[in-house]
Formats: structure tokens, C-alpha cells, sequence
């Protein structure tokens, strides 16, 4: 995958997670610094409904990446950057929003919320990132 056909997908699942948080809790995602708290809330959504059910691996997945690509579809309005493809551990590639010298996991954040530690912070984890990224 080249790097127009990662950004346009990224994008294109960042629009999703629009989608969702409308369809299932009449969130209004709108691209803000301010939305990504919304993020949080739509993980326990996920947590709350599935509860009495493992999250099976590809809707962990699709979760993951699709509120992952919307926080960083924010970062990169705020701040910059673009999205990589990193295929080093082949079991567990992963997608990383690289500004400057660093990267960001916003798909893993959404994933240890989601499945380790539902007391994680996305907002936190993007508040921090922004700050760290852009001073």
C-alpha cells in the first residue's frame, strides 16, 4: 500500500468513526481537539454492549482502527503529520501517525482502553501527544 492509498484509507476510517458515533449515541464527531474526549465514550459503548460477549479479534480490530484513525485524523488538522504502515513484527502490523521525528499509536491507545484498562484515556493520550509533539 503507497502512502496516498494509506491516507485516503485513514481517512476514509476516520469518517466511519463519524458515522458510528452518530448511529449509535448521536455523538457529533466534527474533527475538533474537543471531540476526541467523545472517543472515550464511544470505547465504553462498545464495553457496556458487548460486556457479556468477547469482542471477537476482527471487531476488536475494526474499533481500534476506526476511532484510532479519527484521533489521528484530528492530530494531523491540528498539527501535521502522516500515517505509516509498519510491518515489523508480521503478526502485528500496525498503522502509526508519524510527525516529524515522532509517531503515534492512536489504534493502540483505543485498543488498551478497549481491552486491557478501560480506565485509559484516549483524550489524555492525544492531549499529551499534541503537547509533546508540538512544543
Amino acid at each position: 500500500m503507497d502512502q496516498l492509498e494509506l491516507a485516503t484509507l485513514m481517512k476514509d476510517t476516520a469518517q466511519d468513526a463519524v458515522e458510528n458515533a452518530k448511529e449509535q449515541l448521536g455523538i457529533e464527531l466534527d474533527y475538533s481537539n474537543e471531540s476526541v474526549m467523545h472517543i472515550d465514550r464511544l470505547i465504553s459503548h462498545y464495553l457496556d454492549n458487548y460486556q457479556s460477549q468477547t469482542l471477537d479479534q476482527k471487531t476488536i480490530f475494526t474499533v481500534c482502527h476506526m476511532f484510532g484513525s479519527y484521533v489521528g485524523e484530528v492530530f494531523k488538522r491540528s498539527a501535521g503529520g502522516h500515517w505509516v504502515y509498519d510491518d515489523s513484527d508480521p503478526d502485528a502490523p500496525n498503522v502509526l501517525l508519524h510527525y516529524q521525528d515522532k509517531s503515534f499509536a492512536f489504534a493502540g491507545i483505543c485498543y488498551e482502553r478497549l481491552i486491557k484498562d478501560s480506565s485509559v484515556s484516549v483524550k489524555k493520550y492525544f492531549d499529551l501527544a499534541l503537547n509533546f509533539a508540538t512544543h
